[in-house]
């Protein structure tokens, strides 16, 4: 089945860089797309950043354009959240996303909390 492993607790300063991995398995990677969530205290998921299964396309919010970039490694089957430039308001449980025959796959999130 579809399984997904991502980063750890993640605690950092404003302006610094991080990166997200997830690592997944129990489907053919190579053929998805794949998505990053986040979710903050008390608001919705929403989405960050997407990769096309080739990594040609890759679509940010508005909020993260310019700061992250998103990859992949189709041979490592894991999608990359590159981080840049981090600020307070990028606190948030981040999420590995693929839909999947019908249905949406979710990694099990990493906190990341900004703060000085």
């Amino acid at each position: 089945q579809v399984h997904f492993v991502e980063s750890g607790v993640v605690l950092v300063q404003p302006g610094v860089s991080l990166r997200l991995s997830c690592a997944a398995s129990g489907f053919l990677f190579r053929a998805y797309d794949m998505s990053w969530y986040r979710q903050a205290p008390g608001k919705e998921r929403d989405l960050v950043a997407s990769i096309d299964s080739t990594a040609r396309r890759k679509n940010y919010a508005d909020s993260v354009k310019g700061r992250f970039i998103i990859s992949r490694d189709n041979e490592k089957n894991a999608v990359y959240l590159q981080m840049n430039s981090m600020k307070i308001e990028d606190t948030a449980v981040y999420y590995c996303k693929v839909y999947h025959r019908g249905s949406n796959y979710w990694g099990q999130g990493t906190q990341v909390t900004v703060s000085a």
